[in-house]
């Protein structure tokens, strides 16, 4: 089984963007896509069709984040709510502990971790202005 790959919609109707570019890039992301098409509370979902600008705390320039998913979901009160979602394992989530020796995965860890936030941020902030939800999704919430 491949871990990365073209997605096909089945539900067109449900599907907002451009249906021949869905790409997963993890098992889980592909999981979501099924739930997303399969739950009738999703009224509308997308992958990676939202652009949210962020600053890197690496760097100090403006980059392009998109995140895993955007979805319309109908709630229990009748009422609609949309959700930009990160779907990331959950040791991304805690800064690395620093280890007694510096080594180049730890450097790597650190990085990932200081633009994830800064993205995390940057959608969080993107949401409130519309009066969305941002959320991430681990391994607890997909099994």
């Amino acid at each position: 089984m491949s871990y990365k790959g073209k997605y096909k919609i089945k539900n067109l109707k449900k599907y907002r963007g451009d249906p021949t570019k869905v790409t997963y890039r993890s098992l889980w992301e592909k999981k979501f896509m099924n739930y997303c098409e399969n739950n009738p509370d999703v009224i509308e979902w997308s992958s990676e069709e939202i652009v949210v600008p962020y600053k890197s705390p690496i760097d100090k320039r403006i980059h392009r984040y998109f995140p895993d998913f955007w979805i319309k979901i109908k709630k229990e009160n009748g009422l609609t709510e949309c959700v930009l979602i990160e779907v990331k394992p959950k040791k991304q989530l805690t800064q690395p502990k620093k280890p007694k020796r510096i080594t180049r995965r730890y450097l790597s860890e650190v990085y990932t971790f200081g633009v994830n936030e800064a993205k995390w941020k940057a959608a969080t902030e993107y949401c409130s202005d519309r009066k969305w939800r941002f959320k991430i999704i681990t391994e607890d919430h997909l099994f």
